[in-house]
């Protein structure tokens, strides 16, 4: 019995350690989707598709998001009005409550307005460039970052995302 009690114990603390914020909001409830790729989700071709809108406070900021089934699906979770949580003094957080298809990969260098999930359901936005060891699937990025950083401050804030 030591074994199992002890696995459930690891798994609740890196699950904790991994991605944790203070708290959590959602305004919108989340269905659940596969982990893997949906090979199915057909190219988009109309840019107009393609883009996001990020509403911070007053500041509106468009996101060109990528062609691939993470971002086909996380559109389909729109309009979402997201507690984010500060991290590293470089990027905003929030765990999804469920699970989004994943594709990730080294990335090398995070870039100001990058949008990403981390793990299968951490959505990351990232307010400064820096270098980078950790993999994560592509969102997309903000298009125009400027004044990005300005607009998210310094702790915790809530982030609007809306199809454009």
């Amino acid at each position: 019995m030591k074994g199992p009690l002890l696995l459930l114990t690891v798994a609740l603390i890196c699950n904790w350690m991994a991605c944790h914020p203070d708290k959590q909001e959602e305004t919108t409830a989340l269905p659940s989707y596969p982990v893997a790729p949906d090979p199915e989700i057909p190219e988009n071709t109309d840019k107009e598709e393609m883009k996001i809108k990020l509403i911070i406070g007053s500041a509106t900021f468009t996101a060109i998001v990528e062609n691939n089934a993470t971002a086909a699906t996380f559109k389909e979770l729109l309009p979402l009005t997201l507690y984010m949580s500060e991290l590293n003094q470089n990027e905003k957080y929030h765990n999804l409550s469920h699970s989004l298809p994943t594709t990730a990969t080294r990335v090398g260098t995070i870039h100001t307005g990058d949008l990403m999930l981390w793990g299968d359901n951490c959505l990351v936005l990232f307010y400064k460039t820096f270098p980078t060891s950790y993999s994560y699937t592509r969102l997309g990025a903000v298009d125009n970052p400027d004044g990005l950083e300005a607009a998210l401050g310094a702790g915790n804030v809530t982030v609007t995302f809306e199809q454009d």
